[in-house]
């Protein structure tokens, strides 16, 4: 058979076809994006927010004027960021539905926004101040507060108005006993009222509580820190009353606390600059607490100002003494992660792990450039975690607006301690250069809740205002950017 084959003309060896290398990233290949790059293009995201729209309405207009400039206290958006929870100084507790909150945005008219009452889910006027709020992270159907002016912790239930609107559980006059007023239409129920237990001392007058912390796995337990340096735990099966106190030996006021490692190790940050961290099991039932009489110590604690000494880039450059510790929290994305916020207007993050500040940020004070700002303590400001990234967001002490900070768990974060600028602006870093953003605003601002699906910022003011700060869209209507 061979003879009937066509012989092939000899040719030269050709060389191989150089393709032209994959350009896909490998985000479309696997379908996530990884954290690596993640990184990369949040400077991005930093570069794309700005001030959208602000409300006025927080507080009623009858009484409003002589409260106005005490301002927001604190923020919380629910997991599924359907509500927003807001409190004042004034003794304002307002749940907005978010999405009513962003659809009555006016961009003809100057002010942004022009939130109407009748929207409002619940708004619940109090005669003395509120500090904190929380949703249950058990039963979003229940919202907590509380002041450093009171020793109760009221847990309300929205549930009663999610539908129509229903008759009152209570009558006016039992509400003006417990010191609520009868603001809206919509129906409301005080679910729990959760009290300290009293020493017989008159310090039990000043003891007011600063900060609430709900277990995600557990219906029934409730934490709160209160001015004299004691967690009180809670077990609202048992009792309205305290089953167990955490300690710290020291009467200096816990301002903010944090419940991590399967809700059993509890961080506590104190005015004297100081964060403490229980561990509750300590052989005692993970389900519940015992008895009353249980009171735990702290089985370790940190002294921030001696941890930042060990930065030596920080140290060469400033005189590091104790302050006043206003906010902890742990990064979603990162739970090792801690951020504080000093009441100068330093942040940095605190790493469980090892105990060792990694990253810091120490924005300059106004007379470097001769201005004359003060600031006012009688605020605890409140920043917020992005869901993802690890960008932090927290309210200026000197100016209007706030600072978006990149404390990505890495070096190459602008705000870490072996930063090292030379090698993060070669040639392949500078399509991506990370940097911190300042976004400065109408107001000064006190408190932040970051959406947990678009992170959308939302601000609270000195003005008891609200502003949203979010990515620029385009209109549909018109081919404009708004």
């Amino acid at each position: 058979m061979d003879k009937y084959l066509v012989p092939l003309n000899p040719t030269h060896q050709t060389k191989p076809i150089k393709r032209p290398r994959w350009k896909r990233i490998l985000s479309e290949l696997n379908g996530k994006f990884e954290p690596k790059y993640r990184h990369d293009v949040s400077g991005l995201l930093l570069q794309s927010y700005y001030e959208m729209c602000w409300s006025l309405d927080i507080e009623y207009m009858d009484y409003q004027a002589a409260y106005r400039k005490q301002g927001v206290s604190a923020l919380e958006f629910d997991s599924k960021g359907i509500y927003l929870a807001s409190v004042t100084k004034a003794g304002c507790l307002t749940v907005h539905d978010f999405e009513n909150l962003s659809s009555q945005v006016n961009f003809e008219c100057p002010s942004g926004l022009k939130e109407d009452e009748t929207k409002h889910l619940l708004h619940i006027s109090t005669p003395q101040q509120l500090d904190v709020v929380r949703w249950n992270l058990a039963n979003q159907d229940e919202v907590a507060c509380t002041s450093m002016k009171s020793s109760e912790v009221h847990i309300f239930d929205i549930g009663y108005i999610l539908s129509d609107p229903v008759e009152a559980s209570f009558s006016p006059e039992l509400l003006k006993n417990i010191g609520l007023s009868f603001s809206l239409q919509h129906a409301y129920t005080i679910l729990k009222v959760l009290r300290k237990r009293p020493t017989g001392t008159k310090s039990d007058v000043h003891r007011g509580l600063s900060d609430i912390a709900f277990s995600s796995n557990s219906n029934s337990r409730v934490l709160a820190s209160d001015t004299y340096g004691v967690v009180n735990a809670w077990d609202r099966r048992m009792s309205d009353l305290p089953c167990l106190e955490l300690t710290t030996h020291s009467s200096s006021k816990l301002n903010s606390i944090q419940l991590i490692e399967e809700n059993q190790v509890v961080f506590g940050a104190c005015e004297n600059g100081i964060i403490h961290i229980w561990d509750l099991r300590g052989g005692n039932p993970a389900t519940g607490f015992r008895s009353h009489k249980e009171a735990h110590s702290p089985v370790s604690s940190v002294k921030l100002a001696s941890v930042l000494e060990k930065v030596g880039s920080l140290k060469a450059q400033s005189h590091i003494v104790s302050k006043g510790i206003y906010s902890i929290d742990i990064d979603p994305s990162c739970p090792y992660q801690l951020a504080f916020h000093l009441d100068d207007g330093w942040s940095g993050v605190l790493d469980i792990h090892n105990f060792q500040v990694t990253h810091v940020h120490c924005p300059p004070p106004p007379w470097l450039d001769g201005e004359n700002v003060f600031t006012s303590l009688s605020c605890l400001r409140k920043p917020s975690w992005l869901r993802t990234d690890s960008i932090y967001a927290v309210g200026s002490a000197y100016n209007d607006g706030i600072h978006l900070l990149d404390f990505y768990p890495d070096p190459s974060s602008p705000c870490h301690v072996d930063y090292n600028e030379d090698l993060q602006c070669g040639p392949r870093e500078n399509s991506h250069h990370k940097q911190n953003r300042f976004v400065p605003l109408s107001e000064g601002v006190t408190a932040c809740a970051t959406h947990p699906l678009n992170s959308t910022i939302v601000a609270g003011t000195k003005r008891s205002s609200l502003m949203v700060i979010s990515q620029k869209y385009w209109s549909a209507d018109a081919d404009i950017t708004v």
